[in-house]
Parts: structure tokens; C-alpha cells; sequence
């Protein structure tokens, strides 16, 4: 089981001329679709007298997301080579956005295609790729007296404590490693003698 993903760590940008047309490329790091349009939407409203807002992008853990938009050029010769940098990086919750100041000169499309791509290849070549460790959350619960098998179950798994509330019990909202939160729940109820509790917090859409 997977539960790494590859992105970009922040935006970066880049600028090619070709016959006299301008491309300006953004490679952004976008969690949802939704946070891609809403880019997309900023940079036709900052780039407003630009000809072409070409865009394409993948978002999801599995990368099973995925959209481009040729925003009226010849199709196919935009969206889907934007895409194709993308995807050959291995990348997801990655946006690119190539803004085309037309210059005079017709490119063909297949002066297109290599235009669009190599535009999103340099914006993307900039940026600085990561890896991403998908992480589930569990809420503990344990007494005082439980402490410390409790705290050396989230130590041996590399859980990530986000939130911490205590009254007469310790309660903790820890970020387990996909991969692990079977073997985390299960070391965690052999570890307290079944005396403390664990379940899993539903995830805000």
C-alpha cells in the first residue's frame, strides 16, 4: 500500500518567447480541484488582456483527478501537452498555467504543442518536487496511569500529535501513517491492555 504522493513544494514561473508570442507559465501547488479553478480564474483576472489562459492540472492522492483546457486554440495542442509535463514528473495537486500573448505569427499546431509544453517544462523545472506522506487521523483516549504506553505506541509509529485535550483523561488527536493505522490501533490496545480507546476522525470534506 502507497501512502506517498509527489508534488511541488511552491509556485515558481517562467517566460518563453516564440515568434513573437509571449508564453507566461505558473506551476502552483493546488490541494482540490476546486482551489485549481479558483487560480485559474485569478490569473485570467490578473493576465485579463492576454489571447490564451491554457491550463492544465491533476490533483488527488492517486492522481485521479485530472483536467486541461485548450482556452481556443487548436485542440489538443495546449491543455494536453501542459498535461503530459505533468504527468512525466509523476506529480499530482499540481496546477500549471500557460498565458499566451499572441505575437503576429501563426506556430501551427505542432509549433503549439511545443511551445505549450515547453513552457509548463520550464515553469516546472523551476519549482522544487516533494513528497507528501498521506496520513489518516485517530482519537486516543488513556488515563494518567496508561501514559506511557500509550506515548511510546505514537512515538514507534512517527504519529503526529495535531491536537491535545485533558480533564481527567488524556485525549489525543494523532496523524498515523495510512500504511500503519491497522498496526498503530492494534499495538495500541495490546499496549494499554485494552484499557484505553481509539477511533478514527472523519475527514472534513
Amino acid at each position: 500500500m502507497t501512502d506517498t504522493f509527489r508534488t511541488i513544494r511552491a509556485p515558481a514561473s517562467a517566460e518563453m518567447k516564440v515568434k513573437g508570442s509571449r508564453f507566461l507559465a505558473e506551476a502552483v501547488p493546488v490541494p482540490t480541484a476546486e482551489a485549481a479553478e479558483a487560480h485559474i480564474e485569478a490569473v485570467r483576472k490578473r493576465q485579463y488582456s492576454a489571447t490564451h489562459h491554457c491550463t492544465a492540472y491533476r490533483v488527488g492522492a492517486k492522481g485521479q483527478t485530472f483536467r486541461y483546457n485548450d482556452d481556443g486554440e487548436p485542440s489538443g495542442t495546449a491543455g494536453p501537452p501542459i498535461l503530459r509535463q505533468i504527468d512525466g514528473r509523476a506529480l499530482t495537486n499540481t496546477l500549471v498555467v500557460v498565458t499566451r500573448y499572441y505575437g503576429g505569427t501563426k506556430l501551427g499546431t505542432g509549433g503549439l504543442v511545443r511551445a505549450y509544453g515547453d513552457a509548463a517544462a520550464l515553469a516546472l523545472d523551476a519549482c522544487r518536487i516533494v513528497e507528501r506522506v498521506l496520513r489518516d487521523r485517530l482519537r486516543v483516549r488513556f488515563a494518567y496511569d496508561d501514559t506511557s504506553p500509550a506515548m511510546h505506541t505514537i512515538h514507534q509509529h512517527d504519529a503526529e500529535i495535531v491536537d491535545t485535550h485533558y480533564t481527567e483523561e488524556t485525549e489525543l488527536v494523532v496523524a498515523v501513517r495510512r500504511s500503519e493505522v491497522d498496526a498503530f490501533i492494534e499495538m495500541f490496545t495490546n499496549a494499554l491492555g485494552g484499557r484505553g480507546e481509539v477511533s478514527r476522525v472523519e475527514e472534513q470534506p
